[in-house]
């Protein structure tokens, strides 16, 4: 049996003590975390309609209406806009739908994204809108909870809060830590 020299334990010692500390810093050590008013999350607006490249935009910030119109390619025509809603803020998960109303006019409308897009953005769905269907999308929820989820809502005339989700029968301490964000109440 061979064992290794001084001199190569020294260097396999070193060698691990290396690893470890590689290993601190990439996982443990922070040493600018940033403050919760730094931590902006992705802002996501959907832009659909008389635009010249509909479809999702990110953001690092709350768009104006004009922002993301223009993120969106612009207006496919040159029409009427009223400007006085150009600078309205989108929060995030919005669907703007740029209609034609006239040749030289259009109408915006504001509505919420689908409920399969949001999910995958992570953005959470309302608990006192959300149908059976989009309940079942989320992970952990089945048609039986979601009708379940659906009752209780109807009983109560709403969730005043996402906790009250446990006292659905079905959801325990663990059900609701999994699925507490996937909801938001408006």
């Amino acid at each position: 049996m061979r064992y290794l020299s001084l001199g190569q334990q020294k260097v396999l010692f070193a060698l691990a003590l290396f690893i470890l500390v590689i290993l601190y810093f990439q996982f443990y050590y922070h040493p600018f975390r940033s403050s919760p008013e730094e931590n902006v999350r992705e802002v996501v607006v959907e832009v659909l309609g008389e635009v010249r490249n509909p479809g999702i935009q990110i953001f690092h910030h709350l768009p104006t209406l004009k922002e993301s119109i223009e993120k969106a390619g612009g207006l496919k025509d040159v029409v009427f806009f009223d400007t006085n809603s150009f600078s309205e803020a989108l929060e995030t998960g919005t669907v703007l739908t740029i209609m034609k109303e006239s040749q030289d006019r259009i109408k915006v409308r504001l509505g919420r994204m689908e409920a399969r897009k949001l999910l995958v953005f992570f953005i959470p769905l309302d608990l006192n809108r959300v149908s059976m269907e989009d309940l079942c999308l989320i992970p952990g929820i089945g048609e039986s909870l979601a009708s379940d989820i659906v009752a209780y809502r109807g009983r109560r005339k709403g969730f005043r809060s996402v906790d009250e989700l446990k006292n659905v029968k079905g959801i325990g301490e663990k059900k609701y830590k999994d699925l507490k964000g996937c909801f938001t109440i408006k």
